[in-house]
């Protein structure tokens, strides 16, 4: 049967015992891997002050853009919040002067998210909404999810941020970086040309959690819309629905066009691939409790989480598709057909590089990939 394509979105998660080094090496290895096994794009991250190697979106984009051939290489996605419309355009405009036509531009609104979340700021109708959906494929995280003002989260955005320095509406930032692409910005009257970035054949999408100003941004201005399912599931169908109903055709896009993120383990077997995810509550829950994502722990070596850990994280965890080929294959074809992707996308994180790997070509083979000819 035909089935949507399958990408990449890669965390470059640093593994307990292991480096930086090693981690961004794994990144690039599974780059070309996934390249050979017909996946469509491979997207990265940005985390910061956490272990986790991508903190550099468009340094390790054009390092995956020079080390493969053919698949599109992107963001999934640059914190706005934390930089302004002319330095992302005159960066990605850098790798696409390079490796033209294969540049995805994914931007999202986190940084100004977590700046109001540290303000106290209140956010009706924002992206911290959660849906009314109970357990099955869109489960509620607990309200204990949401973000917290910890003194991690106050010392990062102080080191990412200029002092006293707002970041613009997220509206306002969109319209600069459209302008800049397309050689009409202007600052305070006067024309300013980003070379390189100006004409760059770069793709830009929006990522999303849930219903909110991201998701109709991305449907008025007729982009792609990511959807963060991996992140927040309990939210996925009503971010979804908010795009669909704000899409406007575009140059770009006749109609909407979705991707939905996923985390998923594939092994062999079930049970091997039970045992691979085994640390993933932990890992999640270093997250959730505002503490920032340790070293990916080593499954054979991790304790179990109590019952109010668990509770912190079981949304995310009970989301995970594990198991199998066939099995992570059927849950997959669920969640495609259950919010109509257009594209599912990914993220798989386990302690050994070889078991990443594995996960992937596995899947891979059994959605049927076309793979590449070397």
């Amino acid at each position: 049967m035909t089935r949507v394509p399958l990408s990449v979105l890669d965390l470059s998660p640093i593994s307990q015992g292991s480096t930086v080094q090693q981690a961004l090496r794994n990144t690039v290895d599974l780059a070309r891997q996934t390249e050979e096994w017909g996946y469509e794009r491979y997207w990265v991250a940005e985390h910061h002050f956490v272990a986790a190697a991508s903190s550099s979106p468009a340094v390790l984009i054009g390092l995956i853009a020079a080390a493969t051939n053919r698949i599109r290489v992107g963001s999934a996605a640059v914190q706005l919040g934390f930089t302004t419309a002319a330095a992302v355009v005159e960066s990605f405009g850098t790798v696409d002067a390079l490796y033209p036509g294969r540049i995805d531009l994914g931007v999202g609104r986190s940084g100004q998210r977590r700046a109001a979340d540290l303000a106290g700021a209140q956010q009706a109708g924002s992206e911290r909404a959660v849906s009314s959906e109970p357990g099955g494929l869109f489960p509620v995280a607990p309200a204990a999810a949401a973000p917290r003002k910890t003194p991690l989260l106050a010392a990062s955005l102080a080191a990412l941020q200029q002092p006293h320095a707002q970041a613009p509406d997220f509206h306002d930032q969109l319209d600069d970086l459209a302008a800049l692409l397309s050689g009409s910005y202007e600052h305070d009257g006067i024309a300013l040309t980003a070379r390189p970035g100006v004409g760059a054949d770069v793709a830009l999408w929006l990522f999303g959690s849930s219903a909110g100003p991201t998701a109709r941004e991305a449907g008025a201005r007729g982009l792609p819309f990511a959807a963060s399912y991996h992140f927040s599931p309990g939210t996925t169908l009503q971010a979804i629905d908010e795009y669909r109903r704000a899409f406007v055709p575009s140059a770009r896009l006749s109609s909407p066009y979705v991707a939905v993120s996923a985390d998923v383990v594939v092994a062999e077997t079930d049970s091997q691939a039970r045992e691979l995810a085994a640390s993933f509550p932990q890992w999640v829950h270093s997250i959730r409790s505002g503490h920032g994502a340790i070293e990916y722990p080593d499954p054979k070596n991790v304790a179990p989480l109590t019952g109010e850990q668990y509770e912190l994280v079981a949304d995310r965890v009970d989301t995970q598709i594990v198991g199998s080929a066939a099995t992570a294959s059927d849950k997959l074809e669920g969640l495609q057909e259950a919010t109509g992707a257009d594209e599912v996308v990914i993220t798989s994180a386990t302690h050994d590089h070889a078991d990443r790997l594995r996960s992937y070509e596995l899947l891979g083979k059994e959605w049927g990939l076309p793979r590449l000819r070397v």
